[in-house]
């Protein structure tokens, strides 16, 4: 089958070696998209709902290039710096998903490569 590699010009995917998403035959698998901006800084430092958003916009766009859509998403991890603050996280993700209800997961780690990270996004989806 088929690869297709997703990039989303992220300064992290080369040196660690790696794709924003990648497409095999009708799967969709997106790697932990953290909330960067576009000019390569963090997305709405000490904000998890702006963040979460952030990382749901690129992640949806690294689905769209892949020839995908919001609906096909079966599956998102959701890794929180604190997990305490949960909620803004989920309002962010429900507003995307609320009528898609993929299997969700969220869960809480030790930190990311930025510290001013609080958030980053996984998922998978079937066309």
């Amino acid at each position: 089958m088929k690869r297709i590699n997703i990039s989303s010009g992220s300064e992290y995917e080369k040196p660690i070696g790696f794709s924003r998403a990648v497409r095999i035959g009708n799967i969709i698998a997106v790697a932990g998209t953290a909330p960067i901006a576009k000019d390569g800084t963090t997305s709405y430092p000490n904000d998890l709902y702006n963040q979460t958003k952030r990382c749901l916009e690129i992640m949806l766009k690294a689905i769209t290039d892949a020839g995908g859509h919001l609906e096909n998403v079966i599956r998102t991890r959701i890794y929180l710096k604190d997990i305490s603050d949960w909620e803004n996280a989920a309002r962010a993700h429900g507003e995307y998903f609320s009528e898609i209800r993929p299997a969700c997961s969220f869960i809480e780690v030790k930190g990311f490569i930025t510290d001013d990270w609080l958030v980053e996004t996984e998922a998978d989806c079937v066309i």
